[in-house]
Formats: structure tokens, sequence, C-alpha cells
């Protein structure tokens, strides 16, 4: 009779992680990229696209085409190019903001889907604990 190798709590550790954790932030990361897009559609990627919001900067300063990459500050004589920053700031906050929410929202159906299964396994644990006192 043969009996199972135990692995120890590293490898076990390890091919928990390689289960769950790695394909999680795998569609987080294909999630982000492909939200990237949408982002870049609104405010622009700071480049040849100035998106939804850009236009109508442009429409509202004039200019048919707004290119933020030109605004900028010329100070002492040289000119300090801030559009790209500003559109780049732009979509780090539109970014941030959309992923707190997300986040919040995993959060709370996280945190609901575990109370139940915590309650599960604690039920379970009482009363394995109950049939041990009882041998």
């Amino acid at each position: 009779m043969s009996t199972p190798l135990k692995t120890s709590g590293i490898v076990h550790d390890f091919k928990t992680f390689n289960r769950g954790s790695v394909v999680d932030v795998a569609v987080a990361f294909v999630m982000g990229a492909t939200f990237k897009t949408v982002i870049d559609a609104v405010a622009g990627d700071g480049k040849d696209n100035q998106g939804i919001l850009g236009g109508l900067v442009g429409a509202v300063f004039g200019g048919n085409r707004p290119n933020f990459n030109d605004k900028g500050v010329t100070l002492n004589g040289s000119f300090i190019p801030v559009g790209g920053l500003l559109t780049a700031l732009l979509n780090f906050l539109m970014v941030s903001t959309v992923m707190f929410f997300v986040i919040k929202a995993y959060g709370r159906f996280h945190s609901a889907k575990t109370d139940e299964t915590t309650n599960d396994l604690l039920a379970s644990i009482r009363d394995e604990l109950r049939e041990q006192r009882k041998n």
C-alpha cells in the first residue's frame, strides 16, 4: 500500500496561486487593455486621436481639430508642452475612477458570496468537531 506524497506548503501554495490568481491577473490585464481603448476614444491618447473631449474643447475654443500636443506655455522664451501631460492625467483620472467603482462593486459581490461560504464552512467545522467529541 503506497502512501500519497505530501506536497510542501510552498509547492501547494504555488499550485493554488497558479490555478486562481494567474487567471485573475490575465483577465484583469486583458480587460484593462480593452478598457484603455474606450478611455482613449473619450479622452484621446495624447497623439493623433483627440477623442470626444478633444473635439468638444476644439468646438469651444476654436479649431476644427485641436492638437493638445501643440498646447503649452512659453516661459522665458522656452516652450513647455503641457497638452500631452494634461491628456495623460485626464486618462489616468478616468481609468482610476472607473476602476475604483469596479473594485468596489467586486468587493461587495465577493463579500456577499464569501459570507455565505464562510458560514457554511464554519457549520461544517462545527459538525465535524461534534462528531469527534462523540467518538
